[in-house]
């Protein structure tokens, strides 16, 4: 029962990854600038990167033969489990960079909990997936603070990408029962826990950007049992299509 219940928060934590990554890849070759265009898209291969290193470990406790690759290429939209907020449409860069502050937010505290895991493994994957972290969280915070101090029209922008993104955000922080024991075992951390911190960074974030996050706010939920909005299905398809067109091919 606690290789299930470790093999799915694995999935959790790659499904957000790889969701997310694969949303961020997207700007490839569409980026403002060069220099941002490489930017993003390194942000993106460290955040497939990290899902690698965890659907590997997962697959290995499955026991199935299964490979990572199976695991991102051939579970269906039901079977994915990442929070709402990762599948969102990337929108104009101001949604994509609200998106990714939020996430880089989560991640960083996240990781740095799971670093001290007392499962090894697990510990390895986090303490690496926190260096990359703390570059990510610098270069999404750098731009919502240039959206908000920019001119009017940035800040038109950087408003309507919170309005868009801040009901989705509240679905990283929920507890779920499964996972109970690994929190107490000190395998994995109840992320209820990173709330208070990641509130208080996003804030000061917000206030240096001239917004403020409103009180109350009803949270979008679904996601970690595989209730998406319809977007996910139509980014699984582009993503999956070539390993299920041709399941056997090396490369």
């Amino acid at each position: 029962m606690e290789n299930q219940a470790l093999y799915n928060y694995l999935i959790h934590l790659a499904d957000d990854s790889v969701v997310l990554a694969q949303r961020l890849c997207e700007w490839t070759g569409h980026g403002p600038f060069l220099e941002e265009d490489l930017a993003l898209t390194n942000i993106s291969l460290d955040v497939f990167g990290r899902a690698r290193a965890i659907l590997e470990y997962a697959a290995q406790l499955e026991g199935k033969g299964r490979t990572e690759d199976h695991l991102a290429f051939f579970r269906n939209e039901r079977e994915y489990t990442n929070v709402l907020l990762a599948e969102l449409p990337n929108g104009d860069y101001a949604k994509t960079m609200m998106r990714l502050a939020f996430m880089n937010a989560y991640d960083f505290l996240l990781y740095t909990e799971l670093s001290k895991s007392t499962n090894a493994t697990l510990a390895g994957i986090a303490a690496k997936a926190v260096k990359e972290s703390i570059y990510h969280r610098r270069h999404s915070f750098s731009w919502i603070e240039r959206f908000g101090n920019g001119t009017e029209e940035s800040m038109h922008r950087l408003k309507e990408a919170f309005l868009d993104t801040w009901s989705f955000t509240g679905e990283m922080f929920e507890c779920h029962a499964q996972f109970a024991e690994l929190v107490k075992t000190g395998v994995v951390v109840d992320p209820a826990r990173l709330k208070a911190n990641w509130d208080k960074d996003i804030r000061d974030l917000l206030q240096r950007a001239g917004l403020t996050a409103p009180e109350g706010v009803y949270m979008h939920t679904g996601g970690r049992k595989g209730v998406h909005t319809e977007h996910l299905g139509h980014l699984l398809a582009e993503m999956q299509s070539l390993p299920r067109s041709l399941p056997e091919a090396t490369w």
